[in-house]
């Protein structure tokens, strides 16, 4: 198996390095639909990539924009909600054995439905009014904050499925996972 690496950005506008992120995504999404790439290396970069992603997002750039009145408590219990249910869809994928299987081909279709769902609505409800409503300052104090923190998350094996597993067991905890009767 290759290693997938993973760009470490330490500073920057926030915006613009979650948007590099999305661009990440959508390119190991593509990884994983093809069946000469390294499948089984899209599949754990995407993992910790995401889950790092997503943490670091929920702990220090969700908090400070409603602070600053960017977004209100709807949008970041939104975008926490998404991220739960993309996590979900992501152990499915971790929970497949093989990467050349219809269950497979299924759990990444699954996971980019709802990643691609996601990345759209955040950086139109909530990277917009970052990018518009906080001042250039406070994106680079909260890309360093960001980075920092995705960094750490990227050091402690955040990707593995046995961490995947304890984030989705604290969203189903909070009720950021509806059960499959809400549905």
């Amino acid at each position: 198996m290759t290693a997938v690496t993973i760009p470490r950005p330490v500073a920057g506008d926030v915006v613009d390095l979650i948007l590099d992120d999305h661009r990440l995504f959508e390119q190991l999404l593509r990884d994983l639909r093809d069946a000469t790439a390294d499948r089984e290396g899209a599949r754990a970069a995407l993992s910790a990539a995401l889950i790092a992603h997503g943490e670091a997002e929920e702990q220090d750039v969700y908090p400070a924009l409603r602070r600053k009145d960017a977004i209100d408590k709807h949008e970041q219990e939104h975008g926490e909600e998404e991220h739960a249910e993309g996590n979900q869809a992501l152990l499915d994928l971790l929970e497949c054995k093989g990467t050349d299987t219809q269950k497979f081909d299924d759990a990444v279709e699954k996971l980019a439905e709802a990643l691609m769902h996601h990345i759209g609505e955040e950086e139109q409800t909530i990277l917009n009014p970052a990018r518009t409503e906080v001042s250039e300052k406070v994106r680079q104090d909260l890309g360093t904050a960001w980075a920092t923190r995705r960094n750490a998350l990227l050091d402690q094996d955040c990707g593995s499925i046995e961490f995947v597993k304890k984030v989705v067991a604290r969203a189903e905890k909070s009720g950021l996972l509806s059960s499959d009767d809400d549905k």
